[in-house]
Order: structure tokens, then C-alpha cells, then sequence
């Protein structure tokens, strides 16, 4: 989804369109449970749901929130366990992310529900 269309669609749909932007904005921030642990758990889930777009989006907020590699892995486990033999092959680009990031590398991210805009 190009951010043209997005923009022009948000226009017609003001109250409805960019509202899980709107809510993700409150959800991550630090409160009584510091952001970096909400976005590990919304890692783990979009990693049992198999969103790739939200999963290298969710693995940059992480790595950018300052989320260890041994936090990150632990909560990977979580949705490897939940998501059986399938969820250790998409944790596993997740952690390809994580591995990019480190290195300094450009991670390319689709447009997928407006992560950017956090």
C-alpha cells in the first residue's frame, strides 16, 4: 500500500482509518509495564500470526527501544511454543531482523497497518 493512498484514504475515513495507529500510540508507551515488554508481546503474537510485514516492523521498534538479543529470544521461545514448528520458522525471521539490525544493516519495511508512523 503506497503512503499516497493511504494519506487519500485516511482523508475519506478520518475517524475509522488510522485508528490502530491511534491506538498503538497509548498501548507502547512506558506505564506499568515498560514499552519495550508490550512490544516484545506484540512480537511474539504477529510471529504466531505470520505477519512478516509486522514482524520485521515489531523486530525495529524492539531493537530501537533497546530490546537485548536475550530478551528478544525469550520472548521468541514464547511464540515458537505457541505456535508450534511453523512459529520457530517465522521467529526465526524475527531474529534474521534483529541479526540485520545489529550489523548496522537497512531493514526494508512493507506498509502494513501504519507501524511506521509510531
Amino acid at each position: 500500500m503506497s503512503d499516497s493512498l493511504y494519506t487519500e484514504f485516511r482523508k475519506l475515513s478520518p475517524k475509522v482509518t488510522g485508528g490502530i495507529v491511534r491506538m498503538r500510540e497509548e498501548t507502547f508507551k512506558d506505564a506499568a509495564v515498560p514499552a519495550r515488554y508490550k512490544i516484545l508481546a506484540a512480537l511474539a503474537v504477529v510471529v504466531v500470526t505470520k505477519c512478516e510485514p509486522c514482524i520485521r516492523a515489531y523486530t525495529k521498534m524492539a531493537y530501537a527501544s533497546g530490546v537485548t538479543q536475550e530478551e528478544l529470544v525469550e520472548f521468541l521461545n514464547v511464540a515458537m511454543t505457541e505456535g508450534g514448528c511453523p512459529g520457530e520458522q517465522w521467529a526465526m525471521k524475527a531474529y534474521s531482523t534483529y541479526k540485520e539490525l545489529r550489523e548496522g544493516k537497512q531493514v526494508e519495511e512493507d506498509v502494513c497497518c501504519r507501524l511506521e508512523d509510531l
